[in-house]
Formats: structure tokens, sequence, C-alpha cells
């Protein structure tokens, strides 16, 4: 797999963790989250796309996407979902759930160490939880969250010693001994944790699977995206990506567009306006150096380029104007086989 394309990605995209909660619960019980547009301005602001995951430490449980079939979740397994769709987390395949309201979001918001919520009332618990959000760029262009399905499910059921069950005892730890810092700490953890289940999501792929992260799988398309990922603002043809990549030209060109749902060049020209927006956004570069960063000569064919792709102009973006929500078509100036002209 191409670390370094899918370390790169997150790295540009910001992943970020934050909020967590702490669920003790007692048969009957089930408990909603919202849609991600009541929840993104109360906890993380300025995100525009949430993942929400659940640790299931002890007990079992299910989980659901609104109006969809239940998953059975046992201990030591973590269910994330990748677009934090509306669901339910539940003793039963089919209870009903209120979401929380406003003010224990933004508690829990402010809170230092994880929220809290119990669900017992007399007797043993039959299952706890704990459970967070993360977040990271989705605009103009993140192709591992299109790549993933819509619920995750991962785990070290067997107590083998995996990553995830280091995860959760030390999830645990943190939220029973509720120490200094412990937030920041299920912060890293969460964000590990995250890679570890698209590691295994990876391996799981069967091998018909497309998409962004089927290429990753690839040796050929792997280093093509990595090279991509490495040097974007190189003068990049199909041509000099294919001999990189120890494949001819037109097995390049037909794999990569197959597999990875689009063909080199026009990867190459989305993955380059990514970067741009991301430089705009943290605002310590001017257009022109921005444009050169990314293999553009001229500033004024950088902001062509970019409005064409994105729908605003870069000052625009800057200032966060987004554009309607079709701005990321598969519509670019760029042909199938070349690049952009940077000119």
């Amino acid at each position: 797999m191409a670390g370094d394309a899918l370390s790169d990605l997150l790295k540009t995209v910001r992943l970020t963790g934050a909020t967590f909660f702490d669920i003790e619960a007692q048969d009957p019980w089930a408990v909603c989250s919202p849609a991600p547009a009541s929840i993104l301005p109360r906890i993380l602001p300025g995100a525009d796309h949430l993942i929400s995951y659940h640790v299931l430490t002890s007990g079992r449980c299910f989980a659901r996407i609104v109006g969809q079939e239940a998953i059975p979740v046992e201990a030591g397994e973590v269910v994330v979902f990748t677009h934090s769709d509306p669901h339910i987390m539940s003793s039963t395949p089919d209870l009903r759930a209120d979401p929380p309201t406003a003010d224990v979001l933004e508690i829990a918001a402010a809170s230092q160490t994880p929220f809290p919520i119990n669900y017992v009332k007399d007797g043993p618990l039959s299952a706890r939880l704990v459970c967070g959000y993360l977040a990271c760029h989705a605009l103009p262009f993140n192709p591992l969250l299109e790549a993933l399905p819509p619920v995750i499910k991962a785990g070290d059921v067997e107590g083998d010693g995996g990553w995830l069950g280091q995860f959760i005892r030390l999830a645990v730890s943190e939220v029973a001994e509720k120490r200094a810092g412990s937030e920041t700490v299920l912060t890293k953890l969460s964000e590990l944790m995250f890679v570890d289940v698209l590691r295994r999501y990876v391996e799981s792929l069967p091998p018909q699977q497309t998409g962004w992260l089927a290429g990753l799988r690839d040796p050929h398309l792997a280093k093509a995206l990595a090279l991509i990922h490495d040097r974007p603002a190189h003068n990049w043809t199909v041509e000099a990506l294919a001999k990189e990549s120890a494949l001819s030209r037109t097995v390049l060109a037909e794999r990569f567009t197959k597999i990875v749902g689009m063909p080199p060049m026009h990867y190459l020209a989305k993955w380059r306006m990514q970067i741009a927006s991301e430089l705009l956004s943290a605002g310590n570069s001017n257009v022109a150096n921005i444009a050169a960063e990314i293999g553009y000569e001229s500033e004024a064919a950088f902001s062509r380029a970019f409005k064409k792709m994105i729908g605003v102009p870069p000052s625009a973006w800057r200032l966060g104007v987004r554009a309607a929500p079709d701005f990321c078509s598969d519509e670019t100036s760029e042909t199938e086989s070349e690049p952009v002209d940077p000119n």
C-alpha cells in the first residue's frame, strides 16, 4: 500500500479529533447521533466533514444508520460512520432514540474530559462505549472520503494484541482516570485508530474493488499516486508517470481511470487544487507563490484554472466563499492524457 500517499492525504485534509463521550448503559438502551449540520458548529467549527466512531469496550450492542439494517457489535470492536449519517447505537436492533439536546453538545464540547452519559438505573452494566468525532476537510477534493463506505466495522475481538485492542485499553484507562490532558490523548489515539481502521479496510477489499483506496493496493498505481502526491508541481505527463510506475502509457492510463475513477492528469489537477485550497485557507502565502508551489508559472493561469475547477476565484476561497455543491464536477480544463497548462 502506498503509505506515503495516504499519509500525505491525511495531512492535507487535516484530520483531527474532538469531543468524546463515555457511555454506560443498561438494557434496554439506545442513543442517537444527530446529523452533522447540528454537531459541527458546536464542536468543530470551521470543519466541513464529520466522522463518528464508537468503541464498544464491554458488552454487545447494535449500530445502524437511521432507516437501514442494524449491525451487531461485540466488545473490542469499533464502528466508524465515515459520513456521520444520523445513526443509533442500541441494545436491540430496532430501538428508537432521540438525539442529544443542543445543551448536551455544547457542554460536551467545552469539557476537558470525556462527557459521561449514564443509561443505568439499577443493576449491572450491559454495555460501555467510548464515542467521539473526527473532522477533516472534504472540499474541494478528498478522494479518501469518496472511496469509503458509510459504515466500517473493525476490531480485535479475539484479543490478538493488535492496535485496536491497545487503543481500547488506553481509551478505557484515560476515561476512567480522568487525568489532565485526557482529551488531547484521546484525540491523538482516535486519529491513530482511524488510520488503522483504514488499513484494515484496504486489506479486506475484494480483488475487483475500484476506487482510490483500491488504487493504493495496486503497486503500479500506488507508485503513480505517490509520485503525484510527492511532487505535485512537477510537469508530469502520462508517459512520465507510466515510466516511473513500470507500465506502458496506455496501460497506466486505462488502469488508473478504471480503478481510481478518473484519468491520471485529471487526478493531478484536482490534487493540485486541493493543495492550493489549503494554502489559501491558511493565509500564509500570496496567490503568486501558491501558483508556483503547485506548478503554475503564471498567477493568472492558476487563477483561471482554480475558478474553472473549484467554482470561485482564489481570493474568494481565501475569504471563505464556497461554490454550489456541484462545483467539483468532472469537467476540468485538462484532457485525459495531458495536464492543465500551467503557463
